[in-house]
């Protein structure tokens, strides 16, 4: 009795239907959010400027500082002063100041600069490989009209950047799948190395990852430097370019790649033949004979010795394609770098492992009919094992770039943590449901097992079909045409009658078929939470961040309001006691308005002899400044135009005299911002 496989139901049908044009969509999706996103964020961050943005000096200073969060990469062209007319007035030589913690770096300025503001435009490269840039100005003398334009766009933006991202994007897509889709061979099918659907997969993903690795190593020097893709021309850019750590690790990484070639070339070639010759003996009837026993042996031995090397080999180079995104990127810098740069190797090899081996097996329950179930199960287990890791040195990452709670959400690096950390709780949701569609399977009938492969198998051993004249079952000699093209033609219809068999089997299979769709889903998933570690990578990290934040709330002395302050004062003599009220509006670097007020004991205004003040800010060793305020009033004195050139712990001493013996000095240091 022949078995009719039963059609799928049109319900499922229209959700096998509709579920590819559903990923393709959020591919789309991704990739359009992925392009017009910002450019990335610097992960090292100005901290301090000598002199302050906004400041205004005394007389002009012999060269402009800029400190920064940690170490950068400048040339002598990174910092540029422009005068009002947009000259240069920098002699262009850049100085390294760094001592210890302390990242410095200035330029010398010519002499006898004239009155008026002046604009500091700046742009480095980050220890993690980000460019940053920034501008602002200072003034001397007084603020002056200016020609100079601040630049409003940030480095590493506009259409090299979208380039240099999606090539980023592409070299994660492309290592992923590379590493997974060898692992999944290795670790759980075998067989699938002569499975030319996994094959392409493979060799499409390094393909891809050596592509993106030329695009960004020849996109490197405009995407940190000019933004225009003409520089890729430029012979001297790309030299300085593979002067820098990022370049080296761009050219260790080809070199690797080189050495993945070899790997590839050995697994589908010598392998996938011995796996090949293997699954045909195990068809095939096995003779009883002890000569046969022992060559069976000694080939196993043979198969078993290749895989162990390619399984060292590969993971050897992996782990070394995997460090060229660690010495040049986030774990290279910051805390715990010796801890933080192998936690990412590990990081990286666990979701290629996962993500990667997903997406071969999704390749080989659509593409290929006769995957065991054996392999299913086998992935499932590694798959467990590479979310532990994942998790491990996920939540270690997670404390190095954050460092406190608040900036879990109060940063935009932690808000794309926690939507990547989602996408993972989701992942492994629809892992949850494809693990339980995976015991399904192995609770199957040992006789239903690989039902696809063994009609397969079973089809090729079927007798011709009987002639006109000949009985039922007999068999009848097959006419091979003369004419080559109408063979081919024969060959290719009965490829494809083969073909529509293995679906309806493979189609028939419930337990299959719900797998298939969970791993699709999970597929889904897995390309969002890639563009999301991609975009992560390239934001600036919370706990700079939140540093940045405290170093420059503490240059602010009151904000939103002038600076008060009361002074007590006891010169001595007769009417000597009372209280000097000081207020000093905007209380900002640059022009202020000074008002002060006495009181005497009483609280009724005291109209002294004389009032002097002064203004010293000990930290840069500027001042006394002093200032003799006018009477506006019995009681009342102001000054305007009260110049202040820096921000700092800035002391007020206020000098009052109550009689022509009788005077004494008060003070009180303020913040001024």
């Amino acid at each position: 009795m022949t078995a009719t496989a039963p059609a799928p139901s049109t319900a499922h049908a229209r959700v096998a239907a509709l579920l590819p044009r559903l990923v393709l969509v959020l591919a789309a999706l991704l990739a359009t959010l992925f392009t017009a996103a910002a450019p990335a964020s610097a992960h090292a961050a100005l901290t301090a400027s000598d002199p302050k943005d906004g400041a205004v000096v005394a007389t002009a200073p012999a060269q402009v500082t800029l400190s920064f969060s940690e170490q950068v990469a400048l040339g002598d062209d990174s910092i540029r002063v422009l005068d009002p007319q947009g000259k240069r007035v920098d002699t262009g030589e850049l100085r390294d100041m760094c001592s210890g913690n302390t990242i410095r770096y200035g330029t010398a300025l010519h002499s006898g600069l004239p009155n008026g503001t002046y604009t500091v435009a700046w742009q480095a490269v980050s220890a993690d490989s980000h460019p940053i840039s920034g501008a602002f100005t200072f003034s001397i003398g007084a603020p002056s009209a200016t020609d100079v334009t601040l630049p409003t766009g940030q480095a590493g933006g506009g259409p090299v950047g979208i380039a240099y991202g999606i090539a980023r994007y592409a070299a994660y897509a492309g290592f992923t799948v590379l590493v997974g889709g060898a692992a999944f061979i290795l670790l759980c099918w075998r067989r699938g190395a002569a499975e030319q659907p996994l094959q392409k997969l493979v060799v499409r993903a390094w393909v891809t990852l050596t592509a993106a690795t030329l695009a960004m190593l020849v996109l490197r020097a405009p995407y940190t430097g000019s933004g225009k893709f003409a520089d890729v021309f430029d012979l001297e850019g790309l030299k300085a370019v593979l002067e820098t750590k990022t370049g080296a690790s761009l050219i260790s990484r080809l070199l690797l790649l080189g050495a993945a070639a070899l790997f590839i070339a050995v697994l589908f070639g010598v392998y996938a033949r011995r796996q090949g010759s293997a699954a045909t003996e195990e068809d095939a009837e096995e003779g009883s004979t002890k000569d046969a026993e022992e060559d069976g042996d000694t080939e196993a031995r043979d198969t078993s010795d290749l895989t162990f090397g390619l399984g060292i080999g590969g993971a050897v180079v992996s782990a070394g394609i995997a460090a060229t995104w660690a010495l040049s990127e986030h774990a290279s810098t910051g805390v715990q770098p010796g801890i933080a740069m192998p936690a990412d190797i590990l990081h990286l090899l666990a979701v290629a492992t996962w993500l990667g081996g997903l997406a071969a097996l999704l390749v080989a329950l659509h593409k290929i009919p006769g995957i065991e179930r054996a392999a299913v199960r086998r992935f499932s287990q590694v798959a467990f094992v590479s979310v532990l890791v994942l998790a491990v040195t996920g939540v270690y990452q997670s404390w190095r770039q954050l460092g406190s709670w608040s900036a879990l959400t109060g940063t935009s690096y932690g808000q794309l943590l926690l939507l990547k950390v989602g996408l993972v709780a989701v992942l492994v949701g629809i892992a949850y449901v494809s693990r339980k569609w995976t015991a399904r399977l192995a609770d199957a009938p040992a006789g239903s097992v690989d039902v696809s492969r063994e009609t397969s198998t079973a089809a090729a051993h079927v007798s011709p079909p009987a002639t006109a004249g000949g009985a039922p079952g007999e068999t009848s000699p097959v006419t091979v045409p003369a004419d080559p093209q109408r063979a081919a033609q024969l060959a290719r219809q009965r490829a494809a009658l083969e073909s529509a068999r293995e679906k309806r089997v493979r189609d028939a299979d419930p337990d299959r078929a719900g797998l298939r769709r969970s791993v699709l889903a999970e597929a889904g998933v897995a390309v969002a939470l890639l563009a999301v570690t991609t975009v992560l990578t390239s934001t600036e990290p919370g706990r700079t961040v939140e540093r940045e934040a405290s170093r420059g709330s503490t240059s602010t002395a009151v904000p939103d309001r002038a600076v008060k302050i009361t002074l007590p004062f006891d010169t001595g003599g007769q009417n000597g006691k009372g209280n000097v009220r000081l207020e000093l509006d905007p209380g900002r670097v640059g022009a202020n308005t000074l008002h002060l007020w006495a009181d005497s004991a009483d609280g009724t205004p005291l109209d002294l002899p004389e009032v002097k003040v002064s203004f010293t800010l000990p930290a840069k060793d500027i001042g006394p400044l002093p200032l003799l305020p006018e009477r506006a009033a019995p009681g009342h004195w102001t000054a305007s135009g009260v110049q202040l050139p820096l921000a700092g712990e800035w002391r007020i001493d206020v000098t009052v005299r109550t009689s022509d013996i009788d005077q004494t000095t008060v003070q009180k240091t303020v913040k001024i911002g």
